[in-house]
């Protein structure tokens, strides 16, 4: 009898849409660590297309309690701090890819924005979060500056939009798709 191969798994949403409900989770997970996040999204599967996800997402990512906040900004690693060597996955390479534009900045530079994480972090208790992907060092940290005189709810809603954005961009990455433009529902 002839050996028969099976059909290639199919990839993109299509893909994610067939997982069982852990291993949806899973990947969502790489794309927003907040358990509750992963749970939602994975929950409100299938969906007809790449659009229509990543609008779920960002609803659950603005919808999230501050400790799932929490949660997922435990994942990032400080902007100009790029993951450690031992950090291999898939969100490790996804962080130094989203902070390239800090890999030409100089020492003083470097020390600014090392500063401006440990100011951040003594002034809001967690990680400065920041989408960075296409900023330069210099633009992330006048970013991280002017958001220090920010208040403590207005500084919420500003994480949030920016974990919304993060989980945006590496949602279009794990269906390998070219995410929507900022703003599309």
């Amino acid at each position: 009898m002839p050996t028969v191969n099976p059909a290639p798994p199919p990839d993109g949403l299509a893909a994610f849409n067939a997982l069982d409900a852990g291993e949806a989770e899973a990947e969502l997970l790489t794309c927003c660590a907040s358990r509750a996040f992963a749970r939602r999204v994975a929950a409100a599967r299938p969906y007809p297309d790449a659009d229509r996800l990543a609008a779920a997402a960002r609803a659950a990512v603005r919808e999230l309690d501050w400790t799932d906040v929490l949660e997922a900004l435990a994942a990032h690693p400080r902007i100009g701090q790029a993951p450690g060597a031992q950090d291999t996955g898939r969100e490790a390479a996804w962080s130094r890819r989203e902070q390239s534009g800090v890999g030409a900045a100089g020492p003083e530079l470097l020390e600014g924005l090392a500063e401006g994480n440990r100011a951040y972090e003594r002034r809001f208790g967690h990680v400065y979060l920041v989408c960075a992907t296409g900023l330069s060092a210099e633009e992330l940290l006048e970013r991280l500056t002017r958001r220090l005189g920010n208040d403590e709810e207005t500084e919420r809603d500003v994480v949030r939009t920016e974990l919304a954005a993060i989980t945006r961009l590496r949602l279009a990455r794990l269906l390998g798709t070219t995410p929507a433009p900022e703003g599309t529902p």
